[in-house]
């Protein structure tokens, strides 16, 4: 009867955690590079979510467009607050919660990476020619 009862449990815990697992974003953590930037009026914004890390973490934008990239966060209390994009000099901590838009001037073509503080959470933005 014990066994019964513990094979049931750990059933329900394998089931339970397919879907909490199921239900992430699928871009969340991926190296898939995303084309997630809008144009208006003569500026490319770059969504890019902070928490837990950045998603996505690899995004795709059009280079000789002036750039913000907006960072969003929504109860963000990890590491992931304390934004580094070294060569571009920024070092910004972000709101719990809100968007904090970083200019970036013109972009070249190239890669700008950014990461947290510690360096656990990297993100790229892969800026291609037109």
């Amino acid at each position: 009867m014990k066994e019964t009862i513990a094979a049931i449990i750990l059933d329900v815990g394998l089931v339970g955690g397919a879907l909490v697992l199921a239900d992430k974003d699928p871009q969340a953590g991926s190296d898939v590079p995303v084309e997630n930037a809008t144009i208006s009026d003569g500026v490319q914004i770059v969504d890019i979510t902070a928490k837990g890390g950045y998603s996505p973490r690899k995004s795709i934008a059009k280079a000789g467009i002036p750039t913000i990239v907006r960072f969003t966060t929504s109860g963000t209390f990890d590491c992931s607050a304390a934004l580094r994009i070294p060569s571009e000099d920024v070092s910004v901590t972000l709101p719990p919660s809100g968007t904090t838009d970083v200019d970036i001037g013109i972009p070249k073509p190239g890669v700008l990476s950014g990461s947290c503080g510690m360096g656990m959470y990297p993100f790229e933005i892969e800026f291609q020619e037109e």
